[in-house]
């Protein structure tokens, strides 16, 4: 529990700094798909390789799977439909023999239900995802953030000598 919470502290320290939105909302993007499709499948790890080899915020994607997991066990009923309705194609059912007598292939589970249609349904949402988290993420910080900064009370936290302490902590430890 206290890697989540640290992970949800650095989060919202990421959503107030300067931060580029992109990395911020690609991290977001890949936290929805990690969150939405089961975690135990050849695709989680392609997405994991992602957020290792590209400049992606992990933390963003760690916290944001972590809140999309509780919502993907309600939307498993839906995922469970889409997801039979595509395996029992019948003009898809060559290639999925194809593809199940593949070497990696079978590790995806895209022969179960819920994997096949939550996999379907969070990549065809996931630029929509994007684009509604970049969108969001801006307008927090114009909006939010600037009256968050106008407050008597944010004022005098910033007034404190601790949080003078930890700026320049903060500034000391990221250069």
């Amino acid at each position: 529990m206290g890697l989540i919470l640290k992970q949800i502290f650095a989060f919202i320290k990421l959503l107030n700094s300067d931060t580029g939105n992109i990395s911020l909302a690609m991290g977001m993007t890949c936290g929805f798909i990690l969150g939405m499709t089961p975690t135990l499948s050849l695709h989680s790890l392609f997405i994991f390789l992602i957020l290792f080899f590209f400049r992606i915020q992990i933390g963003a994607a760690l916290v944001m799977a972590f809140f999309f997991k509780f919502i993907a066990y309600l939307l498993d009923p839906i995922f469970h439909s889409v997801g039979s309705k595509i395996l029992e194609m019948e003009s898809l059912a060559p290639i999925f023999t194809k593809l199940y007598n593949m070497p990696l292939i079978p590790y995806t589970r895209f022969n179960n239900s819920v994997v096949m249609g939550s996999a379907v349904v969070t990549f065809i949402l996931s630029p929509f995802v994007y684009l509604l988290s970049q969108y969001l993420i801006s307008k927090y910080r114009v909006v939010v953030l600037a009256r968050l900064k106008n407050t008597t009370l944010w004022k005098a936290v910033e007034a404190t000598k601790f949080y003078q302490w930890y700026y320049k902590y903060d500034q000391y430890k990221w250069n």
